[in-house]
């Protein structure tokens, strides 16, 4: 059986979990709208899905509470049952509950914000676990990859810092599986100059993902600098990521995609 994680990965973004300031007081509403969302892109064509927490805003820092990583993992179970290879990404950056969901779900792959260094947010400094992760990894499910930010949207690096460096860092010394690269912020499209020097940063064969700001019309351009591509807003309604999936705007980005070899 091919085991390789496909190239082109959809969001299911989650509504407001319990204990966040905007739940609405249902869980079942979360998981019937996660796994409307998920069929919605799975019909488009999508042949990978991420689930995380994007309405939990505002994030926690570091470790989220008991009360997130269970309605995650009841939400990723409804993602996996949609029929495709899906990732877990636990808002603002823990990578341990991260993985704690994936060995509970089968997710086969995690995205961890800051890996390795750290970055001033709107949360704070937040710093990567880098040691404590991959150790955790090994423990609980050595097959799931770790795809992990450098440079990562809604934050600044500390001055000075070289991305050149914190590339190879995030791979050579955090062990990352593929690195992400983003723009600014939510849908904000990456500078492709900065993705080309984390593309020739880091080892041959790294997995390089665009992780923000994709649409259809500059697919071409993101894979000058880029082999692997999550999309959020593009294939929301209207465009805005808090917005449910559009399944014409789906639809129309996997077209794309896969004119461009994404499928």
């Amino acid at each position: 059986m091919n085991r390789a994680i496909p190239r082109l990965v959809g969001m299911v973004h989650l509504l407001a979990l319990p204990g966040s300031p905007r739940f609405a007081g249902s869980m079942e509403e979360i998981i019937e709208t996660a796994a409307k969302d998920a069929a919605v892109l799975v019909d488009a064509g999508f042949p990978a899905l991420m689930v995380e927490n994007f309405g939990d805003v505002p994030f926690h820092s570091d470790s989220v509470p008991p009360e997130t990583v269970a309605a995650m993992t009841a939400a990723a179970m409804t993602i996996a049952s949609a029929g495709v290879p899906f990732g877990v990404n636990v808002l603002r950056n823990d990578g341990l509950s991260a993985l704690g969901v994936a060995a509970a779900t089968g997710a086969r792959f995690t995205r961890v914000n800051v890996l390795t260094g750290m970055m001033h947010t709107d949360q704070g400094p937040v710093v990567g676990k880098a040691a404590q992760i991959q150790r955790a990894r090994v423990a609980l499910c050595p097959e799931v990859e770790m795809w992990a930010d450098v440079l990562v949207k809604h934050a600044t690096p500390p001055p000075g810092s070289d991305p050149t460096q914190i590339a190879r860092d995030t791979v050579e010394r955090g062990l990352a599986d593929a690195v992400i690269v983003s723009g600014t912020g939510t849908g904000a499209r990456p500078d492709l100059e900065r993705a080309r020097i984390i593309g020739a940063a880091v080892p041959d064969g790294t997995r390089i993902v665009i992780g923000s700001g994709a649409s259809g019309s500059n697919l071409g351009e993101l894979l000058e600098v880029a082999d692997t591509v999550i999309v959020g807003s593009d294939i929301k309604t209207d465009g805005l990521a808090s917005n449910r999936p559009d399944p014409l705007r789906a639809s129309s980005f996997v077209s794309a995609a896969g004119k461009h070899g994404l499928l």
